[in-house]
């Protein structure tokens, strides 16, 4: 059985109010829908709350919270942008200051999700039906996800207030400063004691187990820099972890098995959020930010499609002809042929050289199978390539044989969950520890592993058997030019700093339009890396190749010393005030 993220608990306030009357009964309204403390105060009342705070997993369900201010709409152009019938996204190309909504958004969702976290904490106690068992893991579960919210809030800002169950208005501790805690110390003992309590398996296969909260440890630590920490906490996951529903970690035979509702749930599913459609809720329950992910005036989505792919992303699954291997420093020179200024109707092949086969479960391109929907036709399927591009994404797209019970009706939200971790991401975490604190050689060894799947025939994308008719299924012959190889002795051959680059190399193949790339080179800064010059780097190269000679890519710029975190968001330095009208939240470097 999953859990139902999506059971909404109205908890605004746990009291009812109260109004003073003299004798004007009429003003005395009975309230509704409220929930005192003592209805919730039992097992199933505090489970209810914990449902709630799992709810907000995805990114939409509470104050601030919508469900396009996901991650994507918050991050820069190395691997997609967003654009719109009036251009590129301008937060894609670091046009932002700190009253822009999306920042307040995300911070006032995020504190949100910590309140109902607390919440839950505050409430256990009170549960006298709940034995002590049942009450230790409420409280790690909850520990575990206010470590997730909090991780969240601490890569974006990083100077963020820590406010747990002990800050409330009652004690009037609640004018909290950004600058004095740690915040980073605080969201490891989340995630540790969360680790040490929380059972191996669950009964509901959606809720965070040991080792999920040991995956989040071991990310908390690598944004940290804290390589050999990670690195102990790494090794026991992969020899000793195993799924909520208690499969040993594995990675999935098929790549693109990660991303289809038919085969959720498997060895290498980390932690996932949880999705449901069709299901008779209010509003959608399913994975509503990815509908923008899919294509636009096709039939794989109803209407959206805002998430597109770079130009620099395809490129870089181009490998060599003969190894097989990913061009690191050379992908540039040769950019891929696309389609971008033609119409459905014009003639266009589909480029010829070798790829990774990674490449076409990730980006939708013009003459290459789409799931099971046809052929992609190019302009036809693409929001908008004046402002754009050619690409659309893949990951988290319903299959046309599922469509039925697998989208929402009218619309393009799926039930298909999103992985916050999987198995490839530890690994490939393992092997950046590995190149900084452990040997080269076991390095290399946990790319090859992930390298080996997309290696793989069997799952490269395939031509149908009939092009006409994409539900009649596949035939054995690859969709593109396809050739994955293996590391044989490179990393330590070329040293560190070629390991280092071809990890974090990797990474971006692997994780590609998942929501991880723009906050790995966030850590992967100072550490041979320039995340200013990378930027920069991307906005000259993309800006040029799209269509609208005046997009936001060849006016944008990353700041150094500013643009490293996002701005705390003036309607928050406003309201936190104490009580002589000082205000106690203190602004990033630079804003």
């Amino acid at each position: 059985m999953k859990i139902n993220y999506k059971l909404i608990i109205a908890i605004g306030c746990l009291f009812p109010l109260v109004m003073p009357s003299c004798d004007e009964s009429y003003l005395e309204v009975k309230p509704f829908a409220s929930l005192s403390e003592s209805t919730v105060s039992t097992k199933a009342g505090v489970d209810g709350l914990l449902i709630g705070a799992y709810s907000l997993l995805d990114g939409g369900g509470a104050t601030g919270g919508n469900y396009t201010t996901g991650w994507e709409q918050m991050a820069a152009p190395d691997d997609a942008r967003l654009g719109t019938e009036s251009g590129a996204w301008a937060g894609d190309a670091f046009m932002w200051d700190p009253n822009a909504s999306n920042f307040n958004d995300k911070w006032t969702f995020l504190y949100a999700a910590v309140k109902r976290c607390n919440d839950v904490i505050l409430l256990i106690p009170k549960a006298k039906d709940a034995t002590a068992a049942e009450a230790l893991q409420f409280e790690a579960e909850a520990k575990f996800l206010r470590g997730i919210y909090y991780l969240q809030l601490a890569i974006g800002w990083k100077n963020v207030p820590w406010i747990d169950e002990t800050i409330s208005y009652n004690a009037n501790n609640y004018i909290v400063p950004n600058n004095v805690v740690d915040i980073y110390s605080k969201i490891e003992a989340d995630f540790v004691f969360a680790a040490e309590n929380l059972s191996d398996t669950k009964s509901q296969v959606g809720r965070g187990n040991k080792w999920a909260a040991k995956s989040f440890l071991a990310k908390a630590l690598m944004f940290q820099k804290k390589f050999s920490a990670a690195k102990t906490v790494l090794d026991d996951i992969m020899l000793n972890g195993k799924t909520s529903n208690g499969k040993k970690y594995a990675l999935l035979p098929l790549y693109e098995d990660n991303f289809r509702t038919a085969t959720k749930h498997g060895s290498e599913s980390v932690f996932t959020v949880q999705m449901s459609v069709n299901d008779g809720a209010n509003g959608p329950n399913g994975n509503v930010t990815d509908y923008y992910n899919g294509t636009f005036g096709g039939p794989a989505t109803c209407c959206y499609g805002w998430y597109q792919p770079t130009y620099d992303l395809v490129d870089a699954y181009q490998t060599d002809a003969v190894t097989g291997l990913p061009l690191l420093d050379t992908y540039q020179n040769t950019p891929v042929p696309h389609d971008n200024g033609l119409t459905s109707a014009q003639a266009f092949t589909p480029y010829t050289g070798t790829l990774d086969s990674r490449l076409d479960w990730n980006v939708g391109r013009r003459g290459i199978p789409y799931l099971d929907w046809g052929v992609h036709p190019g302009k036809a399927w693409v929001r908008n390539q004046f402002n754009s591009g050619p690409y659309n994404c893949v990951k988290n797209i319903a299959y046309q044989a599922r469509v039925a019970t697998d989208r929402q009706g009218g619309g393009g939200a799926t039930n298909t969950p999103y992985n916050m971790i999987r198995y490839a991401d530890v690994l490939l975490w393992a092997a950046e520890c590995e190149v900084e604190v452990g040997t080269l050689s076991k390095a290399e060894e946990y790319v090859n592993v992930v390298r080996a799947r997309a290696a793989n025939p069997a799952g490269f994308v395939k031509q149908y058997l009939d092009n006409a008719k994409p539900l009649g299924g596949f035939s054995n012959t690859p969709a593109a030019n396809y050739k994955v190889g293996l590391y044989s002795g490179e990393f330590a051959a070329n040293g560190k700093t070629y390991a280092r680059k071809a990890v974090r190399f990797e990474r971006r193949l692997e994780l590609a339009m998942e929501h991880h790339r723009y906050f790995d080179m966030r850590r992967y800064d100072g550490n041979e890396f320039d995340q200013a010059a990378r930027h920069n780097w991307i906005l000259s190269v993309e800006g040029p190749r799209l269509s609208n000679p005046t997009n936001n890519y060849l006016q944008g710029k990353f700041n150094k010393n500013r643009d490293e975190l996002w701005p705390i968001p003036l309607t928050q330095i406003d309201l936190m005030v104490d009580k002589d009208g000082k205000k106690v939240l203190v602004q990033n470097p630079g804003w």
